[in-house]
Formats: structure tokens, C-alpha cells, sequence
């Protein structure tokens, strides 16, 4: 059996991209780590949310019990609601800013390994 341990005969290469291969793998690899950070800071975020929200579900049940009258419980609960909407509203706006840069990352790093890629392929055509 007879190999070929440098290039194709006549100097060919039998794909141009087959040298950037490699290259291609790891960038894959790369977006993907990227892509999974980007949705563990999501599930961070979301976290961090759900338990501040947990936190004032028990304090709303506190403060219900604590309370004799009907009008202590109707003041009590609209504060609650008023702050709920409130603190989802904001967390709404910090989900959207952190979608907006991580489109932006994912943006930026994909632009710059395709310009790579591209000027690889441009040098080894002319070479």
C-alpha cells in the first residue's frame, strides 16, 4: 500500500478548504462554548430572579398572617402586587439588554473568524 505523506501529486490539493478544516472545527467548537455561556447567564439571571421572588412570596404569606384586619390584608397584598410588577418589568429590561450584547458578542466573534477563514483561503489560492 503507498502513501502520500505530503501533498497531493502534481501539486493539487483535492479541496481548497480541506486544509481549513481544522479551523472550521474549532470555530464550531468555539461558537458553541459561547452559546452554552450565553445560556448559563441566562439561567444565572433567572435564578438569581426566581429566588428574590421566592424571598417575597414568604414575606407576602409573613405579613398576612401578621395581619388581623381585612383592610391590612388588601393594603398588604396590592404593596405586593405593585412591587411584583414592578420587579418583573425591570427584569424584563435586564434580559433584553443581556440578549442585545450577547448578540453583539456572537456578532463580533463570527465576523472575525470568517474574515480569517476568508483571508486563509484568499493566501493559500495565492500561493
Amino acid at each position: 500500500m503507498q502513501t502520500h505523506p505530503g501533498p497531493p501529486p502534481f501539486g493539487m490539493q483535492l479541496l481548497p478548504m480541506g486544509a481549513n478544516a481544522q479551523k472550521v472545527f474549532l470555530a464550531a467548537a468555539s461558537l458553541q462554548a459561547h452559546a452554552f455561556k450565553a445560556v448559563m447567564r441566562y439561567h444565572i439571571e433567572t435564578l438569581a430572579f426566581l429566588k428574590h421572588r421566592y424571598e417575597q412570596d414568604a414575606k407576602l404569606a409573613d405579613d398576612l398572617i401578621a395581619g388581623s384586619e381585612f383592610n391590612d390584608a388588601f393594603d398588604i397584598f396590592s404593596t405586593f402586587l405593585q412591587n411584583a410588577a414592578s420587579e418583573y418589568a425591570t427584569e424584563a429590561g435586564k434580559v433584553v439588554a443581556l440578549t442585545s450584547r450577547l448578540a453583539s458578542e456572537t456578532a463580533s466573534r463570527v465576523r472575525k473568524k470568517a474574515k480569517t477563514a476568508v483571508e486563509d483561503v484568499v493566501a493559500k489560492t495565492v500561493a
